[in-house]
């Protein structure tokens, strides 16, 4: 009990509207953390307790609803005041979560347009003589990310290629060097970046 109490001291992602699916992972990771998000996931109900109840159906009924309450009260305490408005005449975690879903995620239509442009914004992407290595990895992760988060994938292969091919002439001997000791359709995006930065 010592371990979730000091977890639960762990500062909880606020959800203010923006990047909702940044906050979504945070907060289910969060919940699965407490043991709480197979709650948010299943809605079940609670059956009202039988007559005579023994201690272990009083006990389970009660670890039921406590852990119903305390799932709802992560996800109204995850949210602004505004967005908390919005949401709290809802009566369980889960229908708490799936508003939040709809409302902020998006339909199909709007997430794939989403894709299209981050897809765009990635391949408009080059490295400026200014940047360091880790600065243009830093921004190209980000985007795919994004993408992964929006739920299509995006292979890791991708980023090492772009960034092979579009790195300023000053990395052309890190190129060459791995070109010569590496099968670079096999390198890993932390190879590239650990080349690179050696050069730097």
């Amino acid at each position: 009990m010592d371990s979730e109490a000091s977890f639960s001291q762990a500062a909880l992602p606020v959800f203010n509207g923006e990047n909702y699916d940044l906050w979504a992972v945070k907060m289910e990771a969060y919940l699965e953390a407490l043991d709480l998000w197979e709650v948010v996931e299943e809605e079940y109900e609670v059956l009202p307790l039988p007559e005579n109840p023994t201690m272990a159906q009083i006990k389970n009924h009660k670890e039921k609803k406590t852990r119903k309450a305390k799932a709802k009260s992560c996800l109204f305490a995850g949210v602004s005041t505004t967005i908390f408005t919005r949401i709290m005449t809802l009566k369980s975690a889960k229908k708490n979560w799936d508003y939040l879903k709809v409302e902020y995620a998006g339909d199909e239509r709007i997430r794939s347009m989403q894709v299209l442009n981050l897809m765009r914004e990635f391949e408009l992407q080059r490295m400026k003589e200014s940047d360091t290595i880790k600065e243009y990895s830093d921004k190209l992760l980000g985007i795919a990310n994004k993408i992964k988060l929006l739920g299509s994938d995006f292979a890791d292969s991708r980023i090492v290629e772009k960034i092979l091919v579009t790195v300023p002439e000053r990395y052309e001997a890190s190129i060459t060097l791995l070109e010569n000791t590496k099968d670079l359709s096999k390198i890993t995006f932390l190879e590239v970046l650990h080349a690179f930065q050696a050069q730097e």
